[in-house]
């Protein structure tokens, strides 16, 4: 499993220590909280609490920062230690209600779906009205993210009004170009703009933005390369190519933009120079040499400066097949991706800061070849990490692109089983039964049974068909379908048919969930 800041970004990842836990995560948690100030969390899971939060904004004239996560997902708690412990975080929290929404609560996927979130994490900042300010970019670096949000709660215009405005050619202020260049646009889900168009649109914003206005101008352009799928977005030219050298030769301008470079090197790289030859090694040493400063800069976190290595391997790996198990890497850069992980792994003692560093240097080891070492490195961290169900998705993986079939199956199974919280169960036991149908479509017996128990958790959950969940479970359905192509399994489709129909027949009628759960086994 490769490690992610949303459900577009790449592997850039946490570095923390342990400061903050949400109310969300429940008694166990909230014991390890270190004493001092805290943010006022108010934990959410049903409408009720969100009106309650909202009418609360509105009687104390504040906006509402609603924050979308997960325990175990590695860039939650990245947040929940370089943003949400920060002192300036905790003070500024006093001008807004804070709300938490951890996705494996009963009811929180419904909330998911009323938000349209579903990458893990975002953050949402509204006004007393109840309408987007914006969406922080929780993969910036926790000063930019404070810049966004202290822009917000200045009485900042809804994002979606000063974009409308920005493409009509109207004034847009200073701060309302930096609003947009800071939006979250991995996190968007078509709220916006529709994702397939979103490369264009950013690069239309890059060129209208006024000369004035250089960082939002950048950024604007950077994220426009970076969400142009493999060089079919944004067409490059020599000017372009020209600039995009001119930034990276430029310290100050690669650490402003630091959190767009580490995780999307090689989608920029692709995008400025879609085919192999001699622009393409020329923005790959531009771009090597700027994520070398990144990683040796003691300013960024350590999951930055990992992410910033990563990048660099992805890189050298660039022009070889993307399935490769022993990529050609220069010998000084798998050392440093072999030091790296092992300081990580010697240094890291907090849970939380393991959960989100120690699983990018896994990432990492497996990208440089070195197999042995991620297996050793996720294998010794499984104590250590308080939801080692994410490292056990690693470790099969890692089997799995080895073509250790059983071993891989053994892990997904395991992590299954060891996997806490409603949605989060029922995305591992989808993964686990699309693993069985891939690896082993012989096993009959395995894949119903597999596939039953999560008919079963499925009709034991409040909103198993919203947002992530309705997702897994769709995932579900679509795997057995296709398993099924040829009618050869058509009994045991029959089967689990038959253990849904009560599921959905119970569901209101009116209720999304009911056409959702209906249309599982629909779909082609």
């Amino acid at each position: 499993m490769k490690p992610t800041r949303s459900s577009r970004s790449r592997s850039s990842l946490a570095a923390a220590v342990l400061a903050l836990a949400l109310a969300t995560w429940g008694a166990s948690a909230a014991a390890t909280v270190a004493s001092g100030p805290q943010v006022a969390w108010l934990p959410a899971a049903a409408d009720v609490d969100i009106e309650r939060a909202f009418a609360q904004g509105r009687a104390e004239n504040k906006p509402v920062l609603v924050y979308w996560g997960a325990g175990w997902c590695p860039p939650c708690n990245q947040l929940k230690a370089t943003l949400f412990n920060r002192q300036d975080f905790i003070e500024r929290s006093k001008n807004f209600v804070a709300v938490s929404i951890d996705g494996d609560l009963p009811g929180a996927q419904k909330l998911g779906a009323r938000f349209k979130v579903r990458g893990y994490p975002t953050l949402i900042l509204f006004n007393t009205d109840g309408a987007e300010i914006t969406r922080l970019p929780g993969e910036a670096d926790a000063p930019a993210v404070m810049n966004v949000l202290q822009m917000g709660l200045a009485g900042g215009r809804p994002v979606k009004t000063v974009l409308a405005e920005a493409r009509a050619g109207k004034p847009v202020s200073a701060n309302e170009w930096r609003m947009l260049a800071f939006y979250s646009w991995d996190t968007d889900e078509a709220q916006l703009v529709p994702e397939n168009e979103r490369a264009g649109l950013l690069a239309t914003l890059a060129a209208g933005c006024p000369a004035s206005e250089t960082e939002a101008a950048t950024r604007l352009r950077l994220k426009s390369l970076a969400a142009s799928d493999e060089g079919q977005g944004v067409k490059a030219d020599a000017t372009l190519r020209a600039q995009m050298l001119k930034l990276l030769a430029d310290p100050v301008a690669t650490r402003t933009q630091m959190d767009v470079l580490v995780n999307a090197a090689p989608e920029i790289a692709k995008a400025l120079a879609p085919a192999p030859g001699a622009d393409r090694q020329a923005v790959v040493k531009a771009l090597d040499a700027a994520l070398q400063r990144l990683q040796a800069d003691a300013t960024l976190s350590r999951a930055d400066r990992m992410s910033a290595l990563i990048g660099r391997v992805d890189l050298a790996r660039l022009d070889q097949a993307k399935a490769t198990l022993a990529p050609r890497l220069p010998p000084a850069l798998v050392q440093q991706a072999r030091a790296a992980a092992a300081q990580a792994d010697r240094e890291i003692s907090d849970g939380y800061e393991r959960q989100a560093v120690i699983t990018a240097a896994a990432y990492l080891l497996g990208e440089a070849g070195l197999w042995k070492d991620s297996d050793a490195l996720l294998k010794a961290s499984l104590d250590k990490s308080h939801s080692p169900y994410y490292l056990m998705s690693q470790l099969a993986g890692n089997a799995k692109k080895q073509g250790r079939k059983a071993e891989a199956l053994a892990w997904y199974e395991k992590a299954y089983e060891r996997s806490e919280g409603p949605a989060t169960r029922l995305q591992w036991g989808a993964t686990y039964l699309t693993s069985l149908i891939e690896l082993a479509p012989q096993d009959e017996a395995r894949i119903e049974k597999t596939a039953s128990r999560l008919i079963q958790e499925a009709g034991a959950q409040q909103g198993a068909f919203y947002e992530r969940s309705a997702r897994s479970m769709q995932k579900l359905g679509d795997q057995l379908v296709a398993w099924n192509a040829q009618g050869q399994h058509q009994a045991v489709l029959g089967r689990l048919r038959a253990q849904l129909a009560p599921v959905c027949a119970k569901l209101p009628a009116a209720d999304a969930q009911r056409i959702a759960c209906e249309g599982v086994f629909k779909r082609a």
